[in-house]
């Protein structure tokens, strides 16, 4: 009896065993994944897509298993990854796949974790990604045609993806490997119209060694026909509050016996300087996640986990130019630092329901926090003190990419020709981004690519004064036509002064020096520092400090007290800071402190208040310092439209989708005003999510050059519902007055030059029924400026 007692134990541990294996490491046996009736079928039976979108190079390695379960104890079954091509060639033909860009490491643990993957290598990404992953140098080819079949460009993407394949293409699923699709591209419809190029992308991936495994390409539901291929899977990218079925409506029809996905459901929104921290309703995340998963409609939810955009690697939006911030929070349900928000948690209760009756996996434990008392800075290295070497001693203006340098700081230096008496403007075209005007050494003035600044105000100039002008590159442009974003001084530099018979007179500034300051860590760590005191401690340059942990853990450095520019922890780059804000606090992961001496140095571009610092156990991420108001009406000013004629008026349809209007007649002006008159439903306030004019052949006219001259009301304490919204390229965004405010409403569009119109494209919201669109209106079109 003993005996078989012990021998039906050793069975069941033996059972429990393999059970044990099975679930905890999978087998590395083929598999498939094929598109079937309105499914998905993995290894040929219905499979549900539920990704987690996380990304790689914004996760510290160490950190990456922890994120991983945190996804899989959601509910996720599969983990969607973007490829960063820049990242991982920062110079040309100089690949680096190793420590936190190690791709194959990453997608084995999610292996290793029992989650599928799927794959999106670009060569474009987006993500609010420094040039949406396009590398930096390949502008040094001035003339070079981004996202085209551009000889040199589909040279160079097709050697990278070659890179990638060797890398993981032995992982996908047909080889025993977790990946069971891979993307083609990402949202070109949203670039252009280039079926052939997209296709040649396509082969290009095929060819480099994903010839077996599924591919997609994704767009929005607007626009996805445009360079749709018909041997490729289309998904659908939508955020939150969106109308699930108006979504898929015109995909269903085209392809209706394909699976359905959103390969991009977004669960919040990034952060740019100087603009309110973006959230998210939880409810609307979840309702739209409950509808997918009701439907067997496969998502990714982008993102679960945001993570940061390290050093200088977080991107800018377009049209005009919107900076992101460091932390890629995205008010996603996994907050920065890998922690579960109420958001994760309500997610987490319906995706149990939708998981065949099996129990979730328990949460990971959490990483511990500490804070850290005050560090005062003891050395600077002051900027004056510490140029180097010009890397040009005399010549033309040149941007970074001549120089030959991806991020940091240029410093352009020449001489003043001639004496100058009284006030002069100096005009530079285009200072891309941060540019600081000195003579002589002393502060003149800033001029800021975010406000359209392109002058300063010069004083009493004399033969031989030493101008400086000291630019910072910001995050390149990662959205849209613009990512082709030149940094440094991109024209010219002229002095405009007024003679005695009041006539204008230009003279351009030739002749320049150009000194490069990289913001690498080790460019930081080797200038000359010296002791802080009264006299240096609020000057222009780095500042350097230790401090002793006799624990670590994560924590968030309060850079309040400094002004703007860059962190370096253990050398580590923190990323940006700018007392602007929003964001206040730097992510600070546990992982790259030590116990006992730790090194902080920042760069501070404009110079601190106080060289000091904090690390605290939560971060500030929702703080505005602005200098002006955030809207496009000034105090006191009312829009004045006694007189003026409406070129047009109309009704527009209720509901949700685009909708066109035609004038009876073309107009030209420079600038346009709508007048709503009304809402549907008789609410009291109104929203356009997208805006397009028409031109003389009824095509949309560029909206680059745009500007708001005007709005009589804006939405900025629920969330950044500014004018601007109706040309920012991104149709889950939108202007919104407030609650409380009557109508009528207007919006007043700069279009920077006179144009004709024919007409025009409008947008409302995404949302069912498509609350709070317009419905009686008139249209104003004038060359020169309304009255206020």
């Amino acid at each position: 009896m003993i005996k078989r007692s012990i021998l039906l134990l050793a069975a069941l541990l033996t059972i429990s065993s393999q059970l044990f294996c099975a679930t905890a490491v999978p087998d590395n046996k083929s598999g498939s994944f094929e598109f079937g009736n309105k499914a998905f079928l993995l290894n040929g039976k219905p499979f549900v897509v539920k990704a987690a979108e996380v990304h790689y190079p914004r996760i510290p390695r160490p950190y990456w298993e922890q994120r991983i379960k945190m996804c899989k104890a959601l509910g996720m079954n599969t983990l969607c990854v973007i490829v960063f091509w820049n990242i991982h060639e920062q110079r040309m033909d100089e690949f680096d796949f190793t420590g936190n860009n190690d791709l194959r490491a990453f997608i084995k643990l999610a292996q290793k974790n029992g989650m599928k993957v799927i794959l999106r290598p670009g060569p474009y990404i987006c993500a609010e990604w420094e040039m949406g992953g396009l590398p930096w140098w390949l502008l040094k080819k001035k003339d070079i045609r981004l996202r085209e079949q551009d000889p040199f460009f589909i040279e160079r993407l097709t050697k990278f993806e070659q890179k990638v394949a060797e890398q993981v293409g032995d992982l996908t699923i047909d080889k025993g490997g977790p990946i069971i699709m891979v993307q083609v591209e990402n949202e070109y419809g949203s670039y252009g119209e280039d079926k052939a190029y997209v296709s040649q992308v396509r082969d290009i991936i095929r060819e480099s060694g994903f010839d077996k495994v599924k591919l997609f390409q994704c767009d929005w539901s607007s626009n996805f026909t445009r360079n749709g291929l018909d041997d490729l899977l289309w998904t659908m990218n939508f955020g939150t509050g969106a109308n699930i079925d108006n979504e898929f409506r015109a995909l269903r029809q085209l392809r209706p016996d394909g699976p359905l996905m959103c390969s991009e459901f977004w669960s919040g929104w990034f952060d740019k300087w100087g603009g309110r921290h973006e959230t998210r309703g939880s409810h609307a995340m979840v309702e739209g996640i409950r509808q997918m998963l009701e439907r067997d409609i496969s998502f990714s939810l982008y993102m679960t986990h945001g993570g940061t955009s390290w050093g200088h690697w977080a991107g800018a939006n377009s049209p005009g130019f919107a900076p992101d911030v460091t932390s890629y929070d995205y008010d996603a349900p996994i907050n920065e630092a890998g922690q579960a928000t109420p958001k994760y948690h309500e997610l987490r209760d319906v995706m149990a329901k939708y998981n065949q009756g099996r129990r979730l996996p328990p949460l990971p434990k959490a990483y511990p926090t500490i804070s850290i008392p005050k560090v005062k800075f003891s050395e600077v290295a002051p900027l004056y003190s510490n140029l180097p070497e010009p890397s040009q001693k005399s010549g033309p203006l040149k941007t970074f990419e001549d120089m030959d340098m991806g991020w940091g700081c240029l410093l352009y230096r020449t001489t003043i020709p001639q004496a100058i008496d009284g006030e002069s403007i100096l005009k530079v075209t285009e200072a891309h981004d941060y540019a600081q005007v000195f003579v002589n050494g002393r502060y003149i003035g800033k001029i800021d690519r975010i406000r359209r600044e392109s002058t300063v105000h010069m004083p009493t100039l004399h033969v031989g004064d030493v101008l400086d002008i000291y630019v910072e590159a910001l995050g390149r442009i990662n959205f849209g036509r613009a990512i082709k974003d030149f940094k440094g001084i991109t024209e010219k530099v002229e002095l405009r002064y007024t003679l005695s018979d009041n006539s204008l007179v230009d003279i351009e500034l030739r002749d320049w020096q150009i000194f490069c300051l990289p913001d690498d860590y080790r460019a930081q760590a080797q200038m000359k520092y010296e002791p802080v005191s009264e006299k240096n401690q609020g000057v222009r340059g780095n500042y350097r400090a230790t401090f002793r942990l006799n624990k670590v853990g994560d924590t968030f450095i309060n850079m309040e007290k400094f002004g703007k520019g860059q962190v370096y922890v253990n050398g580590h780059a923190i990323g940006r800071f700018w007392q602007i804000g929003p964001q206040q606090t730097l992510y600070m992961p546990g992982c790259w402190l030590k116990k006992g001496e730790n090194e902080i140095i920042v760069t501070d571009v404009t110079g601190p208040r106080e060289p000091v610092i904090e690390g605290l156990r939560q971060p500030v991420i929702d703080r505005l310092k602005l200098e002006g108001p955030q809207t496009h009406r000034l105090q006191g000013q009312t829009l004045d439209l006694s007189g003026e004629q409406p070129i047009h008026a109309g009704t527009l349809k209720s509901g949700n989708g685009w909708q066109e209007v035609r004038f009876d007649k073309p107009v030209s002006g420079r600038y346009l005003c709508i007048e709503a008159l009304n809402s549907h439903w008789n609410r009291e306030y109104c929203c356009i999510s997208e805006l397009y004019l028409l031109d003389a052949n009824g095509k949309r006219l560029s909206r680059e050059p745009w500007s708001v001259a005007y709005a009589d009301d804006e939405d900025v304490t629920t969330g950044n519902k500014n004018a601007d919204k109706v040309f920012d390229l991104q149709e889950s965004t939108f202007w919104s007055t407030n609650r409380g405010v009557p109508f009528p409403h207007h919006i007043i569009i700069d279009m920077n030059q006179d144009q004709t119109v024919t007409g025009f494209q409008i947008l409302p919201r995404m949302e069912e029924g498509a609350p709070e669109s317009i419905k009686d209106y008139k249209v104003y079109v004038k060359s020169e400026p309304f009255r206020y």
